[in-house]
């Protein structure tokens, strides 16, 4: 036998799924529950006449076990009128017997209990209606049919392993701690008056689901306890601890993939809306046949079978014996299915006539004041409105997971967990500005705690969306220099007053508009500002720069973009500014007469801008003592004989361009002190070159160089000399007579003798020989005192030439 338990699955879930079931699918289980039950009492009644088990008895009874025919007294049948048989009855004797007229009338029919069985039968199966006879049956199934359609959407892989999804994050987020800090302070309201809301709310609930059903709730948590766990665990906001926050995190997360992936589809409303449509269906079928048949169930039924070699007679008069009652049941049971289908009719109206595929948290956010939750749609907006019709309070505290609001306040609570100040101080550098530095990576924001670090003078912030700058950030009074690198950036305007006041250095990496701050404009008291991104003159093509004239402070610029021309906004700081630094990635900077406006600039870059020759705007900058012309497209160079006019000019730079000869008129800047030509393509060195008598360095490294001309000796002044990677096979002896030099480069080249005049170099710290031709080395830099092992850059079994005095000597300390 199949018990009646074992159709429980189709009306009953787990507990928890009771959220998704609003009332009318309740109401319609107990309806169900009611119509199984008058099928089996009906089937019961089919089995035996004498059968008078209760109806609860019946349910635990198997449901098609009760169609087993123990006795068959569903019709009781008796001859009508005789007609005789050849004007006889034939008695068991054989004896023919005439018929007595008078005796008709309560004799004996002389019929054993197997014919009356037989006759019995016989009449149930022809005689008696379909109707009447399978009454309960068709109770049954069509109770069965209502209960698959009304949980069906609870059972099908496709819709079932969302809800399952949605009960099992619904159930945390309303018992997350963090919902009700969440709660309180996003919206500022107080969080034990709002712990006391819930637990009202929930007691409500509660009390209601002990009448439903309280066996789901004595195997489920129930609501009552959510709330009191919060109160007595964690009374209040600050008890909120790592682990807790850890796990609301995640849920976070979580929230998040599962909208993304229930908002794609409707699913779920489809499954719903067909499972209705089809009880509504079932329920019209229903009605229109029972009531046309409900009149085929009679007490007193006509049967005629031709079984007269049998029993000996053909017209029989029965008696239904369970027509009466099951009249009265198929009037009760028409009752029932008219209100399960007039409840199937108000909930297709829901349907229908309601947006369920749009879900509005508008009343969330005007009650809670977190004005950042987003609307939802499809198949995760129609259980969130299923889920209102079992209590809307659900629906408010899974919305804090929705809310970026809610999110950020969580991540900020973790931050400060895990950076407390101990371990911000520790990580404290100091930079090459001489300041205490503390350099933050890809952080999930930026912790509170570090501003109670009062010491920092230099703030480093990496690839850190969501940065909020409150305005706690007044408690770093030392605090002078900040950098930027890819960082989403929102700041109180508190703290914008106070940067205006502090901030001396600022540095700003970014990648579109977002990222770069618009108050940088009205730092007054900025002194350098470093930009490296996405620039343009016109403000229609990628990220403008705005005007700078409010940073009547700003000294040193640093830009490395693309631009074609020098905009206007460097040019509003004109008067002030000294130091200029453009990288322009490889774009070609044409337009740059604006650079004459620029008379106080002392130091100039023009790094990778393309330029085939010096330009001539910078020979108008009298004050220049400083230009690099690194990583362009320099070929020649016979302009420079103009920077003879910058007589300030100390250092120029024209390193990693493809300048192949220096021309004479180099001999003309004779204030130069440091000059880079490496990564050049020059082959001959002009003995012009060696009449800038002030020079102090000089590197001529990664060029192509074959002779350095006697007239080396005349630098007198020079202390740092590099020819590495360069073909020279000879060194002139007047090279040593550079006796200031304390650093020589000649690494990687031809050279396979190291003069005994080396010993000259007494103040040499740095010589590098590695990558020549040398056999041994010379024992006279033993006279080079200040030389240690360290300095020497040589190969190890060329060191071991050295006398072992002098290798001692090296390698002492």
């Amino acid at each position: 036998m199949i018990p009646v338990t074992e159709f429980r699955q189709f009306s009953e879930q787990q507990p928890q799924f009771r959220v998704l079931k609003p009332w009318w699918d309740v109401f319609t289980d107990y309806l169900s529950v009611v119509m199984l039950m008058i099928g089996v009492f009906g089937c019961t009644l089919q089995v035996s006449a004498q059968t008078t088990s209760l109806c609860v008895v019946m349910l635990m009874i198997g449901v098609f076990g009760c169609t087993l025919q123990v006795r068959q007294d569903k019709i009781i049948c008796l001859p009508q009128k005789m007609t005789m048989y050849n004007q006889t009855i034939l008695l068991p004797n054989k004896t023919a017997v005439q018929p007595d007229v008078h005796e008709m009338m309560g004799r004996k029919t002389n019929l054993d209990f197997q014919q009356y069985s037989f006759i019995n039968q016989m009449c149930y199966e022809k005689a008696l209606h379909w109707y009447a006879k399978y009454f309960p049956y068709l109770v049954l199934i069509h109770t069965l049919i209502f209960m698959v359609c009304s949980n069906f959407w609870f059972k099908f892989p496709g819709s079932s392993s969302k809800i399952e999804h949605f009960i099992s994050i619904l159930g945390k987020c309303f018992d997350s701690p963090w919902t009700t800090r969440a709660l309180s302070e996003v919206s500022g309201e107080n969080p034990e008056e709002k712990v006391l809301l819930d637990i009202k709310k929930s007691r409500a609930i509660l009390n209601v689901s002990v009448e439903g059903n309280l066996d789901s709730l004595e195997k489920t948590q129930s609501l009552k306890s959510i709330p009191e766990k919060i109160v007595v665990d964690k009374p209040t906001a600050s008890a909120l601890d790592k682990k807790e926050g850890e796990q609301a995190k995640a849920l976070f997360e979580k929230v998040k993939k599962f909208r993304l992936h229930v908002e794609e589809g409707d699913i779920l409303y489809v499954m719903y809306v067909r499972q209705t449509v089809l009880k509504v269906f079932k329920f019209l079928l229903i009605i229109a046949y029972n009531s046309a048949l409900v009149s085929e169930v009679q007490i007193t039924v006509k049967c005629s079978v031709d079984i007269q070699d049998m029993t000996g007679y053909k017209h029989f008069s029965c008696n239904h014996t369970m027509a009466h009652l099951f009249s009265k049941l198929s009037y009760c049971y028409l009752c029932f299915v008219a209100v399960y289908g007039f409840t199937c009719l108000y909930t297709s109206y829901w349907l229908f006539y309601r947006s369920l595929k749009e879900y509005s948290f508008e009343y969330v956010r005007q009650e809670t004041g977190i004005d950042d939750i987003p609307d939802v749609k499809n198949d995760f907006a129609f259980m969130l409105h299923m889920i209102d019709q079992y209590d809307p309070l659900y629906s408010k505290r899974f919305a804090v997971f929705l809310s970026e609001v809610s999110e950020n306040k969580l991540k900020q609570l973790n931050l400060n967990h895990e950076w407390t100040p101990e371990k911000l101080r520790q990580r404290l550098l100091t930079n090459h500005n001489d300041r205490l530095e503390l350099q933050l990576f890809m952080l999930s924001g930026l912790p509170d705690t570090i501003f109670e670090v009062t010491e920092l003078q230099s703030l480093k912030l990496e690839i850190i969306n969501n940065v909020s700058i409150p305005a706690s950030i007044a408690q770093l009074e030392n605090l002078q220099e900040l950098s930027l690198y890819q960082c989403c950036l929102k700041i109180h305007s508190t703290a914008t007053s106070f940067l205006k006041e502090k901030l001396k250095v600022l540095r700003v990496k970014f990648d579109d508009s977002r990222e770069l701050p618009h108050w940088l404009y009205h730092l007054r008291n900025l002194e350098e500002l470093y930009l490296i991104g996405s620039l343009s003159p016109d403000a229609s093509k990628n990220v403008g720069l705005e005007s700078l004239r409010e940073l009547k402070h700003l000294k040193t610029l640093s830009i490395k973009s693309n631009f074609t021309k020098i905009p206007q906004s460097i040019v509003d700081v004109s008067s002030h500014l000294q130091r200029l630094y453009i990288y322009n990635d490889g774009t070609k900077l044409v337009m740059l007469n604006n650079l004459k406006k620029m008379v106080n600039l002392t130091e100039l870059e023009l790094v990778h801008c393309d330029l085939e020759r010096i330009p001539h705007a910078v020979f108008s900058l009298t004050n220049l003592q400083e230009l690099d012309l690194k990583e362009n497209n320099l070929r020649s160079i016979e302009e420079i004989v103009s920077c003879q006019h910058l007589h300030k000019l100390t250092c120029l730079k024209l390193w990693h361009n493809s300048i192949c000869y220096i021309p004479e008129h180099i001999k003309k800047l004779g204030s130069l002190e440091r000059l880079y030509f490496s990564h050049n393509k020059i082959e001959i060195l002009s003995p012009h070159l060696f009449l800038c008598n002030k020079l102090r360095y000089l590197d001529l490294s990664n060029n192509d160089i074959r002779f350095i001309p006697p007239e080396i000796g005349v630098l007198q002044s020079l202390q740092y000399f590099s020819v590495t990677c360069n073909k020279i096979e000879n060194l002139p002896d007047e090279l040593f007579f550079c006796k200031k030099l304390k650093t020589l480069k000649l690494g990687k080249n031809m050279l396979s003798l190291l003069s005994p005049k080396i010993s000259y170099l007494v103040l040499l710290t740095h010589l590098e020989l590695k990558g020549n031709h040398f056999e041994l080395l010379p024992p006279e830099l033993r006279f080079c005192r200040a030389l240690k092992r360290g300095g020497l850059v040589v190969e190890d079994i060329l060191f071991e030439t050295l006398p072992s005095d002098i290798r001692d000597k090296m390698k002492a300390e």
